[in-house]
């Protein structure tokens, strides 16, 4: 009991400060690895990590000697295969994109977007929608009907109404607005996508292989969410998700 007393009555608020800070970074580097293609390399590192951790433990002298060697090369490996995401998670530190945007609205636009593609979700309505980023959609913009108008998720709702006559192509977000909709997009010729995936899935996985646009696609037909990237799906995720997402891969790099 003395040493918790002398523990609290030495504590800082430099120390809360610490400690908030230490798990808003985690948590941002969590969701940097949310990405379906790093999910299995990350597993990979951490049970490597436990398995040094035993050697360790238990003494198994070989085996913790190898690993030691082997973390430098990690290091490097894990670099090598996450330098897109840690480019960008760099670049939005330098420009205060890590804090989420909030100061620079993109947090208003994302949740825009959420939300809107959480209604299209219930009324079973199918969608997509891409963002620019550093690559130029101006060819994309110019197949649609050129909007220039303020991102709400009642206006992206309304866009993609059934039989009206911009909701089968796709909307285009640019510097926070909408520039165009009923946008025609090139199709993925990906062999190894899944039959499952539909003509909007396809159009998504290729704006974005060819890109470094993201695309949002809601299923008309399994009334699911799915994020976009880098020619990546995410698959059926939820609202909230797809907000924790944007917010992260959204920002333009510099």
């Amino acid at each position: 009991m003395n040493n918790l007393i002398t523990l609290f009555s030495s504590f800082r608020l430099a120390d809360l400060f610490d400690i908030l800070l230490v798990a808003f970074i985690t948590y941002q580097l969590l969701l940097l690895i949310r990405e379906v293609r790093a999910n299995r390399i990350v597993l990979g590192f951490a049970v490597l990590f436990i398995v040094s951790v035993v050697a360790a433990q238990f003494h198994l002298l070989a085996l913790d000697w190898l690993l030691s060697n082997l973390g430098p090369f990690l290091l490097i490996a894990f670099v090598v295969v996450f330098q897109p995401d840690l480019r960008r998670l760099i670049s939005q530190i330098g420009r205060g994109g890590f804090w989420g945007g909030v100061f620079q609205g993109d947090a208003v636009l994302f949740k825009a977007i959420s939300g809107s593609v959480q209604s299209l979700v219930k009324s079973k309505r199918g969608a997509i929608i891409v963002i620019e980023r550093e690559d130029s959609l101006q060819g994309i913009v110019d197949s649609g009907t050129k909007m220039e108008a303020e991102v709400t998720a009642e206006l992206l709702v309304t866009i993609f109404v059934p039989n009206s006559p911009l909701h089968d192509g796709a909307v285009v977000i640019r510097n926070g607005k909408i520039a165009a909709a009923g946008c025609i997009l090139p199709l993925s010729q990906n062999p190894n996508l899944s039959k499952s995936y539909g003509t909007r899935h396809r159009a998504a996985v290729g704006i974005t292989e060819e890109t470094d646009a993201l695309a949002v696609v809601v299923s008309e037909e399994n009334h699911t969410i799915s994020f976009t990237m880098a020619g990546k799906i995410t698959p059926e995720i939820d609202a909230e998700t797809l907000e924790e997402m944007l917010t992260l891969y959204g920002a333009k790099v510099d």
